[in-house]
């Protein structure tokens, strides 16, 4: 039976044993997730790491009944599914490893907007930290930035009232599907959100809430951020994994500093401590390391500089982008890696551009 390609997507996501890294590898190998599916035992095992319990789930037609399934809820309800090799997938997104290879999305389609800051911390902020939220997110609206959080209770949905409130788009990432918005508290404002920004998750649409989700969750507001805002945190949770992976993700990580005899501030106090987090205690120093207030400057510097054609595209779609990873430009310029580095190298030489660890490049 021939089914439309988004539930052969679906019906990959939902296989036992296969994550986002065999998904690739199986995709990488057989062109499309259509000849994954058609693919005989004898194909598959040649396939690295592939096993006999792996392919003996892809050969079960019962998930292809819960796809398709899926598929119609996601027509009705207007949820758009995102696939990893599609453009309008969130290009941060797109090049790490363990990014998901569909994604559910509902709202407006502008994901890959040129700036994004998360922002995250307690569920159970105090007055200090709420108002912190609110200001940080007032004072970014000149700066033309989406706000990633997680929808969740606490400095999460401060962060996204606020936003809506400013006028701002701000885009919650969930840790379960559709069905249920999780907290049931935040449905209203999920909802206020789809009209500038959105809600996105990589769980299918019945998919709970379950705790082993949500570090999943923060690894996808790690990476669709350029820098992440860390407001009162205690020594562990979900807000100092989100700042961790960040790290990892070679992102900016920033921490709200607080006395030392607050707990809420323990999280953030050590982030700054261990070099982990550069401090914040407010949007210009966000501003300044990010090098967002240098917009003239860069301008000035680019009319007295005679760029090439191929300079020229890389010049431009920094400009719209902002920070962008080598691969992310080798994607969208359609250029071999090794012209590109040349490219990139001879921009770095007339000072335009400066490269960063991660293999990242913004304009200098």
């Amino acid at each position: 039976m021939n089914y439309h390609k988004d539930v052969y997507r679906i019906a990959l996501t939902k296989v036992d044993g296969v994550g986002p890294l065999t998904a690739k590898l199986l995709i990488s190998h057989l062109g499309s997730v259509e000849a994954v599916f058609a693919a005989s035992s004898k194909e598959l095992f040649k396939i690295d790491g592939v096993g006999s319990s792996v392919i003996k789930s892809l050969k079960s037609t019962s998930i292809f009944a819960e796809a398709q399934k899926e598929y119609e809820h996601c027509l009705k309800q207007g949820i758009k599914l995102l696939y990893y090799l599609d453009k309008d997938y969130p290009g941060r997104l797109k090049h790490f490893q363990d990014s998901p290879i569909l994604l559910y999305h509902k709202g407006n389609n502008e994901i890959n907007h040129k700036r994004t800051v998360g922002i995250v911390g307690t569920r159970s902020p105090s007055e200090y930290g709420k108002a912190m939220v609110e200001k940080i997110v007032e004072d970014l609206k000149p700066f033309d930035v989406i706000v990633v959080s997680g929808l969740a209770h606490g400095v999460d949905a401060l962060a996204h009232r606020k936003a809506v409130t400013c006028q701002i788009p701000t885009y919650g990432i969930m840790g379960g599907g559709f069905e249920k918005i999780y907290p049931a508290a935040n449905r209203s404002l999920a909802n206020a959100m789809l009209k500038d920004g959105g809600i996105m998750t990589e769980f299918g649409y019945k998919s709970k809430p379950d705790r082993e989700h949500f570090p999943m969750r923060n690894r996808l507001i790690a990476a669709m951020s350029d820098a992440v805002i860390v407001i009162e945190s205690g020594k562990v949770g979900g807000s100092m994994i989100t700042a961790d992976l960040a790290n990892q993700y070679n992102k900016d990580v920033f921490a709200v500093p607080g006395r030392n005899i607050d707990t809420k501030s323990v999280g953030c106090n050590k982030l700054i401590k261990q070099h982990q987090a550069n401090l914040i205690e407010s949007v210009a120093d966000l501003s300044y390391i990010m090098g967002w207030n240098k917009a003239k400057e860069i301008q000035m510097t680019l009319a007295l500089v005679d760029l090439k054609p191929e300079e020229q595209k890389i010049v431009d779609l920094l400009k719209a982008k902002g920070k962008l990873e080598l691969d992310y430009l080798h994607y969208e310029l359609e250029v071999p890696i090794s012209e590109l580095s040349t490219t990139l190298l001879g921009l770095e030489f007339k000072s335009v551009i400066r490269s960063s660890p991660g293999r990242t490049y913004e304009l200098a």
